[in-house]
């Protein structure tokens, strides 16, 4: 039985439940959106806007997946295998440095003085996330970090991985858009950025220690 072969169901929604947060989780254009329309527009304006961004990145997922499906007899190989995760962990972390450099309030733009409704919300987040076709090396790193492609098992188990994807990106954005609007009155640019700091290190601190586990030949997931 071959390491694809072992992982279960529920190695699965665990990983792409941590996919989707990390996916979501950076202060970029979307999540700087997601906050201010919270504060100026109310909380489910917010979270609207984070089911945007949450449909575009399960369909760049898919489509990342769909790829690598194809090169997975190659990735299978347990040496190729350990390189493609170390790759992936040098990839996370080079994700986790961006993250901490980056200013939130480069991506901060005015608010429409009218809410719009919360369709028109959710549509111009999603085609801002959209617009952005770089989130595909992201998802090549987590997959390669995760070995969460599994292309002979795609209707059924490896569909529930994506669903948990969405899953994790729609807890972020719930969680978020609770903890701005309860914190709305303490909440400004400085608590961006320190948010988005504070992302950046986990994400860096996660990659050192799973590409030590894999250079050690020890499974961290």
């Amino acid at each position: 039985m071959n390491w694809f072969e072992q992982i279960t169901v529920l190695d699965l929604l665990i990983k792409g439940f941590i996919i989707g947060v990390v996916v979501s989780a950076p202060m970029g254009p979307v999540g700087v959106l997601c906050i201010q329309r919270t504060l100026n527009k109310g909380r489910w304006y917010g979270f609207v806007t984070g089911l945007g961004a949450a449909l575009s990145d399960i369909i760049y997922a898919l489509i990342t997946g769909y790829g690598m499906s194809f090169v997975v007899d190659f990735i299978e190989n347990p040496q190729t295998l350990y390189y493609f995760q170390l790759i992936g962990s040098i990839m996370l972390f080079c994700f986790g440095v961006y993250t901490f450099r980056s200013n939130p309030a480069q991506n901060i733009r005015p608010i429409s003085a009218t809410k719009g409704s919360l369709v028109r919300n959710f549509v111009t987040a999603f085609f801002v996330t959209l617009s952005n076709p770089f989130i595909i090396l992201l998802f090549i790193g987590l997959f390669a970090r995760f070995s969460f492609v599994l292309p002979e098992r795609f209707l059924y188990e490896q569909s529930i991985g994506y669903l948990a994807i969405l899953g994790g990106a729609i807890t972020w954005w719930f969680a978020i858009t609770y903890l701005v609007n309860k914190l709305r009155t303490r909440f400004d640019l400085r608590g961006i950025w320190l948010l988005n700091r504070v992302i950046g290190v986990v994400v860096m601190l996660a990659s050192v220690i799973s590409a030590i586990f894999t250079l050690i030949g020890k499974t961290l997931y």
